[in-house]
């Protein structure tokens, strides 16, 4: 799935989240939140890079986005069109959300289960792009 309709369910997630999770945020701490919410949809996909390195043992996959920058904001299908990430991809968003969840619910029980939701909501995306389904 495309960054920019991982940020879309991301931000769609969060505001759903924020409200429930901080009934009484302030408009600051609610946009922090959602802010986070949106970044983590998308970010956490920088880990198909460490995948792709341990897959094929090099960096090319890095290489192609640091040289066509522009083009990895707005058209992805080309980065990794050369290995097949759907299961390890599943697999290293498990572990890595998971320790994230650990971490973020050691800090905050809400903001642990914010973490969790926002991406469930992203492998969902996922597994249903995987599919076919999206």
């Amino acid at each position: 799935m495309q960054s920019r309709a991982h940020a879309l369910l991301g931000a769609v997630a969060s505001a759903a989240l924020v409200p429930v999770l901080w009934p009484a945020a302030g408009p600051a701490t609610a946009a922090a939140v959602w802010g986070y919410g949106v970044a983590l949809s998308v970010l956490v996909d920088l880990d198909h890079f460490l995948v792709t390195r341990l897959l094929v043992g090099d960096w090319r996959h890095l290489r192609r986005v640091l040289a066509r920058p522009t083009a990895a904001l707005w058209d992805q299908e080309w980065i990794f069109d050369d290995v097949e990430l759907a299961a390890p991809r599943l697999r290293s968003h498990a572990v890595l959300g998971g320790g994230l969840v650990a971490a973020t619910w050691s800090l905050a029980p809400a903001l642990g289960t914010f973490t969790a939701l926002v991406l469930s909501v992203h492998v969902l995306a996922d597994l249903l792009r995987d599919s076919g389904v999206l």
